[in-house]
């Protein structure tokens, strides 16, 4: 049960009309923040694959090695949300994340960069995860679709800036480079919370177990779905962003860094659509919201394996439009539908996202070096039909209700 104070607890701004747009800017810019560092090796990979001599598998394993981290801390944060507050969790783990992302600038060997990522991994989710719940327990029911909208924007241009950021300093001022900037942009991070998220208490105390929460999340089949919806989008995600680069620099398109940072100009789109994933969702309800999102990801698949540079930004596009909003309706679906304890269950949710991304790496790396890319494609194609499939045995949620009731 929220407290009655928890809204003007939020952010340390006042929470009206007038400024609603900056709330907005301020939970996105903390996503982005907080995931920047994720998804930016993976434009580099060409370069890192040069450097440390590794294959396209290894190397794209050791990349997404984060997600390992992510994976495991995020299920030991939902063991532990209830006595953790949330603005010193979130600003620690952001500042521990600089350390093995500046680390990383010296890392010897695959093995020491794998192992750093993991520990990166485990920082972002950490601040991940708390972020979540503070937002579910301090948010109205109205405004929870939109805070969440907001942050997943927010991890939507952590992939684009990020991804560009990474390509453009990789290729005029080296790799040690590119790692302290991202370094000093984790601490930007944490210096954001620590000036906009007040000190509350994470929730109402429980006197259920930890233990209990987690299975009492998972005895939910709406959030059984939930957490296996996320499971396929990462896999997908991760499968088609990190591979899709090798394709970009490999003939006939053949094109250098730099273009390739440029390329993820494709997510812009997203950063808008992502915003509009909330509305959606009370509009159409979450089972035709997913549906209508995963659809879109879908359509764009066929192009990319087209050899032409127009089609697959074309297919990149489309498929970033619908798995980001997917991903922001599911994620803001186990918001309001865990009663209590939603720390737990956003990090049992992320916990299953972030596996579904290590799970991706290593099956569709090794569909992409032994079978090339239109495998790869076919397997991601899958999983979100997959996906797709749980989503339409989601109930009506009390979203479509409500919005149909003021209509």
């Amino acid at each position: 049960m929220r407290s009655e104070s928890a809204p003007a607890a939020a952010m340390a701004m006042p929470v009206t009309s007038s400024r609603s747009w900056l709330r907005t800017t301020v939970i996105a810019l903390t996503a982005f923040l907080t995931l920047v560092d994720l998804f930016a090796m993976q434009a580099i990979l060409p370069s890192l694959i040069r450097h440390y001599g590794a294959s396209p598998g290894a190397m794209g394993i050791a990349v997404n090695a984060s997600t390992i981290g992510m994976a495991l801390s995020s299920l030991a944060t939902s063991y532990l949300s209830a006595s953790i507050d949330r603005r010193r969790g979130i600003t620690i783990s952001l500042v521990l994340l600089a350390i093995p992302t500046a680390l990383l600038a010296g890392a010897p060997d695959l093995a020491t960069f794998t192992g750093l990522r993991v520990l990166q991994g485990v920082f972002m989710a950490t601040a991940f995860t708390l972020m979540l719940a503070h937002l579910g327990e301090h948010y109205s029911a109205s405004d929870a679709a939109a805070a969440f909208a907001a942050y997943i924007a927010g991890n939507v241009a952590s992939n684009f800036a990020g991804r560009l950021l990474s390509a453009s300093l990789a290729d005029r001022f080296g790799l040690p480079t590119t790692f302290y900037v991202f370094a000093v942009l984790n601490l930007a991070g944490a210096a954001l919370v620590h000036a906009t998220v007040r000190r509350a208490p994470p929730m109402a105390a429980s006197t259920a177990p930890a233990g209990g929460a987690l299975r009492l999340h998972l005895a939910d089949p709406q959030l059984r779905a939930s957490f296996a919806i996320g499971f396929l989008i990462l896999f997908a995600f991760i499968g088609l962003f990190t591979y899709v680069n090798l394709v970009l620099a490999a003939p006939p398109l053949a094109l250098g860094m730099m273009e390739i940072g440029f390329v993820y100009f494709v997510f812009a789109p997203s950063v808008a659509t992502t915003l509009l994933a909330g509305g959606l969702a009370s509009r159409l309800g979450t089972r035709r919201g997913l549906l209508a999102s995963l659809g879109v990801a879908l359509a764009g698949l066929p192009l990319l394996v087209l050899p032409s540079l127009a089609a697959v930004l074309c297919g990149l596009v489309l498929f970033a439009i619908g798995t980001f909003a997917a991903q922001a309706i599911a994620t803001g679906h186990v918001g309001r539908t865990a009663q209590r304890e939603r720390g737990a269950a956003s990090g049992l949710y992320l916990a299953s996202y972030f596996l579904g991304g290590l799970v991706g790496s290593v099956v569709l790396g090794q569909a992409f070096q032994h079978f090339g890319w239109g495998a790869s494609v076919l397997a991601i194609g899958l999983a979100l039909c997959a996906a797709a499939g749980l989503a339409a045995t989601l109930g009506r949620d009390a979203g479509t209700q409500e919005h149909r009731q003021d209509a």
